[in-house]
Formats: structure tokens, C-alpha cells, sequence
């Protein structure tokens, strides 16, 4: 099965611990995870710093699963709940692959940290959740709540630790099944 997980930081692997941007060891990152407990040929095209793109993107015909985890950082920078929703909707009504290969992830709400400074972001991010959740339902995605998997996230706020790179993995597979 050939999978593609199109993201941000969170999907990329980001260690928020080092300085320089690194990412975690392959045994701590939730998309190597699932590619070693699966077997499947899984492509991690998370980017750090990523916002839902306004270009469409042309995935291969031949993917099997496209999961798609993103927002936080379109929240990050300002925008609204509905404002990121409506670049999200335009973002997955762009894509060519048939709607049941798509799993939209809602990223898990962010928290008090260092990126987080404002209980408002707290609250868009819980509001982004409800909102992906009646997008997933009007585009006949698949979706699913990352916010109701335990995720832990670093001293940022926003940023999965390892152990909450594993909780991710393990919730996404059974979330699959």
C-alpha cells in the first residue's frame, strides 16, 4: 500500500528540543512508526513550518491513502478558525484522488507553551477541531480527532514529544483498521 502524509512540523518529526530544527529518530516519529508496524511504502511529506497551501498539489494517481494533518500553524500565524477551514476546503477540493483514499486528521488543540502564548489560540485550535470535522462530512472525506488520543506535547505547546509521536502512531493504527 502506498500512503502519503502530507503535514506540518508534527508530521515531519520535529524535535523541538535541539536548536537547529532536527527531527526525531525514526523509532520516535509517528510516520515511521506506522510504516514499520504496516509494512506499507509510507512517504513523509511533512514540512516544518507548513500552512495549508493555497497551490493545488498534484498527488500521484496511484496512492492508496493520503493523510492530511494541518492548520496549527495557519492558527499560529493569526488566522481565524474559519478563515483557516475555508484555505483547508480549498486545499482538499483541489486534489485529484478519489475522496475515500483521504483521511483529514484534525491536528491535536494546542496548549499554553512557548509558541502559545494566548488562550485565544487555544480556543480557535478546539473550534478548527469541530469545524475539520464538518468539512471531512460535507467533502465525504474520512476524518479523524487527533485531540481525543492522549497526544503529549513539548514544553512549546504545540510540538508532539516522542512519547507523543508513539500515543499518535499507535491511535492512527487502530484508527485504520
Amino acid at each position: 500500500m502506498k500512503v502519503i502524509c502530507f503535514g506540518d512540523s508534527n508530521t515531519y518529526g520535529y524535535d523541538p528540543r535541539g536548536y537547529f530544527g532536527g527531527c526525531y529518530d525514526a523509532d520516535g516519529r509517528w510516520v515511521d512508526i506506522l510504516a514499520t508496524e504496516t509494512g506499507w511504502t509510507i512517504y513523509n511529506m511533512g514540512e516544518n513550518g507548513r500552512e495549508i497551501p493555497l497551490a493545488v498539489f498534484d498527488f500521484p494517481a496511484d496512492t492508496d491513502l493520503l493523510i492530511v494533518m494541518l492548520g496549527t500553524n495557519d492558527l499560529l500565524q493569526s488566522r481565524s478558525p474559519e478563515q483557516t477551514i475555508e484555505r483547508l476546503e480549498r486545499f482538499l477540493s483541489g486534489i485529484s484522488l478519489d475522496r475515500s483514499k483521504i483521511l483529514l486528521i484534525a491536528p491535536p488543540p494546542v496548549t499554553l507553551g512557548a509558541w502559545v502564548l494566548s488562550p485565544q489560540v487555544i480556543d480557535y485550535s478546539h473550534t478548527f477541531v469541530r469545524l475539520c470535522q464538518t468539512l471531512a462530512e460535507q467533502l465525504g472525506v474520512r476524518f479523524a480527532d487527533a485531540g481525543k488520543w492522549d497526544i503529549s506535547l513539548a514544553y512549546d505547546g504545540v510540538h508532539f514529544t516522542e512519547q507523543g509521536h508513539k500515543a499518535f502512531a499507535a491511535r492512527l493504527l487502530e484508527e485504520l483498521k
